[in-house]
């Protein structure tokens, strides 16, 4: 199955990160091309790209990870360590599935390509 889909997990807190706005951008386009709100297992309800709209090329993932974490309670300084977190990564093989996990807390993160 061929697409893009994300989710993320709040290891600050030991669960996934529900609320968080995303948005995909194409390297070569300036506006988003697709946004969603993570739900409450920290995953878009859809996939980012389908399998009909991938596309080789350079993506941006940008994450606004403090919103979320003053949602949770969180005293964030001003401006915060991590507002929003961007996420360049390339799609070579458009027939794959491609997986952009995010593991957040309010002074750290790390990602991977999963599956």
């Amino acid at each position: 199955m061929a697409g893009l889909t994300t989710h993320v997990l709040d290891t600050a807190n030991g669960k996934p990160a529900q609320g968080i706005f995303v948005q995909l951008f194409r390297e070569i386009e300036a506006i988003a091309i697709a946004q969603a709100v993570t739900n409450a297992d920290g995953r878009c309800d859809e996939p980012l790209l389908t399998a009909e709209q991938m596309q080789q090329g350079a993506y941006r993932l940008e994450f606004a990870v403090a919103g979320y974490f003053r949602g949770q309670g969180m005293t964030l300084p001003d401006p915060p360590f991590l507002d929003k977190i961007a996420i360049q990564f390339g799609i070579a093989e458009t027939a794959t599935h491609y997986h952009v996990p995010l593991l957040v807390s309010p002074y750290g993160y790390s990602t991977y390509r999963g599956s």
